[in-house]
């Protein structure tokens, strides 16, 4: 009798690939703006804006990817092979800048070293000849994302440098090498794949930011982007622009992946890294002490004083609403979010082949993609869909300026974030398990719902939670895709700090930050045990 040809990993390839397609989509339409004939509006950008831009983007990705490496390297060394007072506190404490968003301590450096501020008022009365300087100078934009980003490359590298065992630093101690030249020669090449893996983040992060360059009126591809689009009313323009951008992300991504190689450095086994007392101990509290007070505590203090001298304004009907259409908004699409990144989690795990592999990553790159990127992408795609429909079936303006756009933009965006803790959680269920309860007579909807749905819970419980505050804290693509009357959290700060609504816009960035501290517990938690 002749066997018939299981269809099924077909469908399974679909399902993948749709998903795959929605993040090439939004790509395929901006490299498609380099095939019309935009000779104007190209012209119109080099007289203009592009080399200025140039120039400021590269500034910025080469000052932050400076200012991170500095951070994040030497803090993680001092944490993982130091003993200094204060180490355990300050093992998580310089966790804290991932909940303080970019943008939110852009304003707060803006307001506190503006001629007005404290730190230039204080200045001119202890210093009578002080004249002053600007408080934004390209110095400070670069500061102020170091101060946030650096954390990406502390994580990964700590991680790194403690996973190398004492028994690699006690050698290259035996072969003649002093502190530093160990650190240099052998434990910082080691730890060379993961501190590339953590820059590559955190200039991603850099070329995405549209908030903190705005508060500082620091031009770059986001902020032309919006001014094209918003201000010039130019969609041909802001398509250019994006799809430059994209080119600098797509760079940024192969210059990582040419940099790591095929290299596989880590953990080498043996006994765990043992911190040392040094007499330098004092000196180390006081530089991780310091950096965790400028990027967390008193940003934080800042906001908690304005918020309490003005609650009684800012805790109005409007914030009420702006804060539920937020909690709204990052419940519902972390709830998509999850459930897709769930299916594709599943998909890899019935059907581990290449293929299958290769569409996972391809529906999981758009964590790199700027909001403003894919923004731009999916109107202009929408937007062309909508024409068709109108010429097929008479329908006005159907997609463009939906909730639909909104949610592919954060679909594409943060599938990476939801799909790390789902897959873990997949991969701790037995398939032993499964088998067990179907051997035990239980139909498969009825096994996924009392063996499997207890067992991967707190997983997605976990990447609910990240992708949630994820798209609360989303400025550009909230910005850019928002429908009429769909104001958010992270919109109103914008708002209020493009009109120097310093103290009104305390309230609503503080609720931020809050929100934010709860993923950072998570990751403490995790690192714990490491």
């Amino acid at each position: 009798m002749p066997v018939t040809a299981d269809r099924r990993p077909d469908r399974y390839l679909i399902i993948a690939g749709a998903l795959a397609l929605a993040v090439l989509l939004p790509v395929a339409v901006l490299l498609s703006a380099w095939r019309g004939d935009e000779s104007e509006t190209w012209r119109h950008l080099v007289d203009t804006v592009l080399w200025r831009l140039l120039g400021h983007t590269a500034w910025l990705v080469i000052g932050v990817g400076i200012g991170v490496l500095l951070l994040g390297v030497s803090l993680a060394w001092l944490v993982a092979t130091q003993d200094f007072p204060g180490r355990r506190v300050l093992d998580w404490a310089l966790l804290l800048p991932l909940a303080m968003p970019a943008y939110v301590l852009a304003f707060v450096v803006v307001q506190g070293l503006d001629y007005a501020g404290p730190v230039q008022t204080a200045l001119r009365q202890w210093w009578p000849g002080f004249s002053g300087f600007s408080a934004r100078h390209p110095f400070w934009v670069i500061a102020t994302l170091s101060l946030v980003f650096y954390p990406y490359v502390y994580m990964l590298a700590r991680l790194a440098f403690l996973t190398q065992g004492r028994a690699v630093m006690e050698q290259a101690r035996l072969l003649g090498r002093g502190p530093w030249a160990a650190f240099f020669q052998v434990a910082l090449p080691m730890a060379r794949p993961a501190i590339a893996a953590g820059l590559a983040l955190a200039l991603m992060e850099t070329l995405a930011d549209f908030g903190a360059v705005s508060v500082f009126n620091f031009d770059t591809f986001t902020t032309a982007i919006y001014k094209s689009w918003y201000g010039l009313f130019n969609l041909a323009a802001a398509a250019q622009l994006a799809s430059l951008l994209l080119l600098f992300v797509l760079l940024a991504l192969w210059l990582e992946r040419r940099g790591r190689g095929r290299a596989r450095y880590g953990d080498r086994g043996g006994r765990p890294m043992v911190a040392v007392r040094s007499r330098w101990a004092w000196l180390m509290t006081c530089y991780a002490g310091l950096v965790v007070v400028l990027a967390f505590v008193l940003p934080a203090a800042r906001l908690l004083y304005w918020t309490l001298d003005d609650v009684a304004r800012g805790l109005d009907a409007r914030f009420m609403s702006l804060a539920l259409r937020t909690l709204t908004l990052g419940i519902s699409a972390g709830v998509l979010v999850v459930g897709l990144a769930s299916v594709l989690a599943w998909l890899q795990r019935l059907r581990p082949h290449r293929l299958m592999r290769a569409l996972v990553r391809t529906a999981t790159m758009g964590y790199a993609l700027p909001g403003s990127v894919l923004a731009v992408g999916i109107v202009i795609g929408f937007a062309a869909i909508d024409r068709q429909l109108g010429q097929w079936f008479g329908w006005k303006q159907l997609l463009v300026g939906s909730l639909g756009a909104l949610f592919l933009a954060y679909v594409i965006r943060f599938m990476a974030v939801a799909f790390g803790p789902v897959e873990s959680a997949l991969e701790r269920v037995r398939p032993a398990l499964l088998e067990a309860a179907r051997t035990l007579g239980a139909q498969p909807l009825e096994a996924a719902r009392r063996v499997l749905l207890p067992m991967v819970a707190p997983g997605l419980i976990t990447a609910l939670l990240l992708v949630g505050i994820d798209i609360m804290k989303e400025m550009p693509a909230t910005l850019l895709l928002r429908p009429f009357g769909w104001d958010t959290l992270a919109v109103r700060i914008y708002e209020l700090t493009a009109e120097g609504e310093w103290q009104r816009a305390a309230l609503p960035s503080l609720a931020l930050v809050a929100v934010g501290l709860l993923p950072v517990y998570l990751l403490v938690r995790r690192l714990r045990h490491f």
